[in-house]
């Protein structure tokens, strides 16, 4: 089939490689929160593989308060994502950082043994600002997911454009095919 002429191709193929579930640690390994002042770290354990959301968490019951996660966009913005502790559960950010700059974690709040940990999410960054789902298919080391992706768009943040596939992430290849409305 032939393009008409004076147009373009409009399905993008978005080939994110290999990718494997990050950790809840693959960023920053437990880090001891300070009694006085916030805690900022700018050293990381790792970098995410291909822009992703992070998460964080807490060890035990007691840890609160908000994480300041700074860094860079696929797109070589700076972006900055504010995520609320729920104790020693898993918060999941929503933004796509392909670089952690630097991370802000909150004064402790009952005893000197609580610790924080930042790690990768299953959100995979997408590399153009949709207005739309205009997600067509994803694919897992070749195969076709019989279930559509979670999407979630913005026209006017790139971080903010992810796809979460049904599947786990598993060191397969991850290709996602969308229609381009830019």
């Amino acid at each position: 089939m032939s393009i008409i002429e004076g147009g373009q191709r409009r399905i993008r193929p978005c080939l994110y490689g290999v990718v494997a579930l990050g950790g809840n640690a693959a960023v920053l390994a437990d880090t001891a929160l300070d009694a006085a002042n916030p805690t900022i770290v700018t050293a990381f354990a790792g970098q995410s593989d291909v822009p992703r959301n992070v998460t964080v968490k807490g060890n035990d019951a007691n840890v609160t308060g908000n994480v300041v996660v700074e860094g860079v966009s696929a797109g070589g913005a700076v972006i900055t994502e504010t995520i609320a502790l729920n104790a020693a559960n898993v918060v999941t950010g929503n933004k796509a950082f392909r670089t952690v700059t630097r991370v802000t974690l909150p004064k402790y709040a009952v005893a000197n043994t609580e610790r924080i940990r930042v790690g990768l999410g299953a959100k995979l960054g997408l590399p153009v600002r949709l207005s739309r789902n205009t997600v067509l298919a994803a694919f897992l080391g070749g195969v076709r997911e019989a279930t559509a992706p979670t999407v979630a768009v913005s026209a006017t943040q790139l971080e903010a454009n992810t796809v979460t596939l049904n599947s786990a992430l598993n060191g397969s290849a991850v290709i996602v095919d969308l229609y381009d409305t830019n």
